[in-house]
């Protein structure tokens, strides 16, 4: 029987996963983490170069971008969290949410395609706004197609032979991750976001969407801990750990997955209705001020009116 480190193709932990595990076994040799970095220092470059020419960005938007966004998906795949994501589904599952729920939704809220569209001027700033009308963006921002690929796609990768796959080559694996942050892009960023995307639905619609996300989570979660087939086939069951019954942490990844993902729902239903109210007030105040300059207007023609008879 090969060892784990050799079935795990050199990724799996087998040392006990504990809480000190998540600092003592990070690592930044991954692209991950370039791609982190280079996403950070362009994000900041803009907020500079905005600075220096005396316009002003959001604090709020920046640390949004960088904090829950950017450094969420850092504490899931850099930590001692990406060490044992595939020597423990219920860390996978952590990963999993994070990666394609929680940080897409700060990326959102950070704004970067307005902060590019403040920053860059002339040919680059031309070359954003074709690929923002461009047809491929209004096919990838419909919110009916991302629905589909946020709700089909963990069905797909844990009821066939592809999460085996994952856990055997770490490429698979490191697609995997890009995945799940582009699906959860694709589904939050119409639904929250605050960048100029082309077809945005009104906000009772998107509440309605992610009201319909709900059940998903949930069948999904229950199916996870009432399956009595191991998901990854032996593959858990061939590392041989001790410390961890693979059925046992399987049930929890799939608590994991159904409360989390409800929690994360309803916040954004919750997040969706408060958009909708200052949307609400915002538009108010700009009927009154457009009632107000037109009953001025109408004033002073009475005023001159008075004045010439």
């Amino acid at each position: 029987m090969p060892t784990p480190d050799v079935l795990a193709g050199g990724s799996a932990e087998t040392a006990p996963f504990t809480v000190s595990s998540i600092l003592t076994e990070s690592t930044l040799n991954s692209w991950l983490a370039v791609g982190l970095v280079l996403a950070a220092a362009l994000y900041l470059y803009g907020v500079y170069r905005l600075r220096i020419r005396g316009d002003r960005w959001p604090v709020a938007r920046t640390v949004l971008f960088l904090g829950p966004g950017l450094g969420g998906i850092a504490a899931v795949t850099l930590s001692g969290l990406g060490a044992y994501d595939t020597t423990l589904l219920s860390v996978h599952m952590v990963q999993h949410m994070v990666l394609s729920m929680v940080a897409p939704i700060f990326l959102a809220l950070g704004a970067p395609i307005t902060l590019a569209l403040r920053t860059l001027t002339g040919a680059p700033r031309r070359r954003l706004l074709a690929v923002l009308h461009s047809r491929v963006a209004r096919v990838l921002s419909f919110p009916l197609l991302a629905y589909a690929l946020f709700v089909v796609n963990p069905f797909v990768l844990y009821f066939t032979g592809l999460y085996r796959v994952t856990l055997e080559h770490p490429l698979a694996h490191e697609w995997v991750h890009a995945h799940f942050i582009v699906t959860g892009c694709l589904f939050f960023w119409p639904l929250v976001g605050l960048d100029p995307l082309p077809g945005r639905w009104p906000y009772p619609a998107r509440a309605l969407l992610m009201v319909l996300s709900v059940p998903f989570h949930t069948v999904l979660g229950l199916t996870v801990m009432q399956s009595t087939t191991l998901f990854g086939g032996d593959w858990y069951p061939s590392l041989a750990l001790g410390w961890a019954d693979p059925f046992a942490d399987q049930k929890v990844a799939g608590g994991i997955l159904w409360a989390g993902g409800e929690f994360v729902s309803v916040t954004m239903i919750a997040v969706l209705v408060v958009q909708w109210i200052r949307q609400s007030e915002r538009e108010a105040r700009r009927i009154d001020r457009e009632l107000d300059r037109q009953e001025a207007r109408e004033q002073a023609a009475r005023n001159s009116a008075g004045a010439s008879g």
